[in-house]
């Protein structure tokens, strides 16, 4: 996310949602004008059937994930060491609709990276097994250098700079920054709108700077979370907050009292994090990800996620590179 949230056109748009990214987060090498988009829906009650069906889908994909070949592990291999183990160690979070939140009836997390690390995990081990590490885009990169984690499905933009001290596999889907107000707001449409407002986001994000770029007398607060940034925004101690498109998709269709603006500025590519010093399993997954991409089932994990709140056809995923 830009936050990449744990980082970046969140609710997607790529295709329809290239501008629309569905999550939760930049890579900012300038901050174009507000693309024209839909205007982002939420709706609570639609939302929890529509979750509901979807959780069940992603299941059935998971199910079906067929194992990866043995030729494909060698012994030795970041892969093969994983499948040791027994379950894939998955740096995510709790809190991002739409891509990683927690549902407190089932106890399992769904969304579109929770649901792209299940299928990891049963790929390479042969069986849905993952351990969560709760992450912020403070602590990514930390995690992934001294291997507390395998790798990290958060919502992560990649970036020159972040790239210099881990690896990513990817992109896996593309978003980008857009701006969320409360439901009765008026006057903002724009980053240069924001000029003299209070503005919140995540810390670690790339979403500061964009603002302070376009709006250099804007209030910016940093938070440590989506739902801090939220709650900031709700409660009126910030006229409005900027990050992935996604990822305020999800806080809209979850929290009718706000409203993400139409529209991104910014091209905001997710990788998956991995150790930079793991270059084998970087490759793996890389191959991974062209496999469900050309296979149909990563157009099936967006449909029952992401696309079950942003409208139009299911968008082209990014190139693998």
């Amino acid at each position: 996310m830009s936050r990449s949230r744990t980082g970046r056109s969140p609710v997607i748009r790529t295709a329809a949602v290239v501008g629309l990214a569905a999550a939760t987060a930049l890579a900012l090498t300038g901050c174009s004008s507000d693309s024209s988009g839909s205007t982002v829906p939420g709706a609570p009650a639609a939302h929890s059937s529509a979750a509901a069906a979807g959780s069940a889908t992603i299941d059935q994909l998971v199910a079906a994930e067929a194992p990866a070949a043995a030729a494909l592990m060698p012994s030795g291999s970041t892969a093969a060491k994983i499948k040791a183990k027994g379950s894939l160690t998955v740096g995510g979070t709790q809190t991002a609709a739409l891509f990683s939140l927690l549902n407190p009836t089932t106890g399992k997390v769904d969304g579109f990276d929770a649901a792209m690390s299940r299928l990891l995990a049963k790929y390479i081990i042969g069986k849905d097994s993952t351990k969560l590490t709760n992450v912020t885009a403070k602590t990514r990169e930390a995690l992934l250098r001294n291997h507390s984690v395998d790798a990290v499905f958060a919502t992560y933009t990649i970036t020159p700079e972040r790239a210099k001290v881990v690896a990513f596999a990817g992109p896996y889907y593309q978003d980008g920054l857009a701006i969320e107000v409360k439901k009765t707001s008026t006057g903002i449409s724009s980053l240069k709108d924001l000029a003299g407002k209070t503005v919140v986001t995540e810390s670690g994000s790339t979403a500061a700077t964009a603002v302070q770029q376009a709006a250099p007398s804007a209030k910016v607060q940093l938070f440590d979370t989506n739902i801090e940034c939220l709650q900031a925004l709700q409660q009126g101690r910030a006229d409005a907050y900027v990050l992935d498109q996604g990822i305020l998709a999800g806080n809209a269709s979850s929290n009718p009292d706000v409203k993400v603006l139409a529209g991104t500025f910014s091209a905001e590519p997710y990788g998956i994090g991995l150790p930079l010093d793991d270059p084998d399993f970087k490759a793996f997954v890389n191959g991974w990800l062209k496999q469900i991409e050309s296979d149909g089932t990563w157009a099936k994990v967006w449909q029952a996620t992401v696309g079950t709140q942003v409208p139009g056809p299911v968008p082209a995923p990014p190139a693998v590179s």
